[in-house]
Parts: structure tokens; sequence; C-alpha cells
């Protein structure tokens, strides 16, 4: 897997130890960069300096852009109850990132020492995403956590004061940090140049990224309201609907009738009103 990219240089972690690669001319005459968490294939150079050539990309499960990762599993979103309060838009948007990129999310609402954040809880619950309960204070819902992103790519994405890092903390020093750099991920955002990425567990690795707590949708997605799960449950009369103020739409009756919750329709309406202008070529 490559776990690191920076200057031109690759690193790949096997089973053999981690390799510095550089990637073959092929990649930039055909305009394909290689990205981390990329399962590659290498041919080894030197052994003993642990140098080898990038010959292969083995097809993506997903790619993000900005920042730039690809092959990624979970999606874990970490929002406090309170201190600071808890930020509904945030939340949703990254869910509809999830939904887009085919990454399966968690959201841990976490602080729940100051607040049982039940009340937020209900909603993600409602409509089938999986939610934890915690605090690193009283360490609450960590071990769920652990296990649910047992295996795979897991990227962490929390505002200021979220409580992200001391997740973190709390997940590694549990865990078997294989590169045992744990400074590295808990590091302030500010100074992360590159992603990266640590294996905490066994075939288990977290993203030092930068960027993904400031994910913003600024391009075309013509099924917006089908990244929206409880909208699918409706039936809407109007093909192509909006569910902005079209008389009879399902949507719109749902959520008069409190099958929506007006948080997550606020959510849909702010998204749309921003993308509903950019062209499909505009996609970013």
């Amino acid at each position: 897997m490559l776990v690191k990219g920076i200057g031109g240089f690759y690193y790949v972690k096997t089973e053999n130890g981690c390799y510095e690669c550089k990637a073959r001319g092929v990649f930039r005459k055909n305009e394909i960069v290689p990205t981390v968490g990329d399962r590659v294939r290498i041919r080894v150079i030197s052994e003993e300096k642990k140098l080898g050539n990038l010959e292969e990309i083995y097809p993506r499960k997903n790619l993000l852009i900005r920042p730039s990762i690809s092959n990624v599993d979970h999606f874990i979103i970490v929002a406090p109850a309170k201190s600071p309060d808890f930020d509904t838009f945030f939340v949703d948007k990254l869910l509809v990132f999830c939904e887009l990129y085919d990454i399966s999310p968690l959201l841990v609402i976490n602080k729940n020492d100051l607040d049982c954040g039940e009340a937020f809880g209900h909603i993600y619950e409602k409509i089938g995403y999986p939610v934890i309960y915690a605090s690193t204070r009283t360490k609450d819902g960590i071990e769920k956590i652990r296990e649910e992103i047992r295996g795979g790519i897991n990227v962490f994405a929390g505002f200021s004061g979220a409580g992200k890092s001391s997740i973190l903390n709390e997940i590694i020093e549990g865990g078997d940090l294989q590169t045992g750099e744990i400074s590295k991920i808990t590091r302030g955002r500010h100074t992360t140049r590159h992603s990266e990425l640590f294996e905490i567990l066994p075939d288990t690795y977290v993203a030092d990224t930068p960027g993904f707590s400031s994910l913003e949708i600024d391009f075309s997605i013509p099924n917006l309201d089908e990244l929206f799960p409880e909208f699918l449950e409706l039936s809407c009369q109007f093909k192509g609907c909006s569910h902005t103020k079209e008389k009879g739409c399902g949507v719109l009756e749902a959520l008069q009738a409190g099958k929506i919750a007006p948080s997550r329709y606020q959510s849909y309406i702010q998204i749309y009103e921003k993308i509903k202008d950019i062209k499909p070529w505009h996609k970013k």
C-alpha cells in the first residue's frame, strides 16, 4: 500500500518493509498520479536500501481529490454534543461525501459527559447511520470506535474543539502503532503538508491528511436528493423534482408530517442552493 508521497517519491508498505519508490514515466504520460491509499505493485531495485519502482496501480474503490487519498473505507465524523454546539450542517455535508464516494460513515458524538447527545444521534440512527456516543474523560465509546474502524483506511474529520485529536490519542494508545510516530498523527493540522497513512492496528490505517474538516461541496451533483437516504424512501410524483417548492412534492409533505428532520432538510436546501447553477463540466 502506498502510505506516503512527497517530492516525487512514493513510500510503499509491503510485508517485507517499506520501500522508497519512483513512479514509471507511463503514469505521467497517462496523467495518472499515484495517491496515498493506492494498492500498488512495485519492482524492487535494492532490497538492502529498500528502493523500488512503482509499476502498477490497482483499480481504486474511490478517490478524493482535495485532499488527495484513495480507497477510503471509513469516514469518522467527530461532532461534539456540546461545547461547541453540535453542527448539523457539518455532519450532513460529510455524509453526502460518504454517499457520493461509497465510504462507510461513522458518526461519533463526542463529549457525552457534558450532554448525552441523543437528541442529535437519534436523527441519524433513524436514517440508518451508525452512531457512537463517546467521551475521552469517561472513556465511553472508545473501544467501540476502535472496533468499528478495524481493517481498512480511516479518515477522521472534526471541526476545531470537537475533540478529534483526543479521540485519536485514545484509540492509538490502546492499539499497536506500527510506525511508532504517534505525534505525527496528532500534530497541528496547519503544519501538515502532505497526506500520510499510519498503521494503528494490523491492517488498520488512519489518514494524517490536511483539509478533511473543511471539505466543500462546490461541484455539480445531479442526484443530490439520492444522497439523502431518507428521501429515497418517499414517493414523489414529480420526476426530477427539486423538493424545494413544488406543490404535492412527497419530500415536502413528509417534512410537514414530521417524517424528515428539519435540520436534514435545511442541509439539503443549503447544498442545493449552492450547487444548482454549477454546470456538470465544472465538477472539480
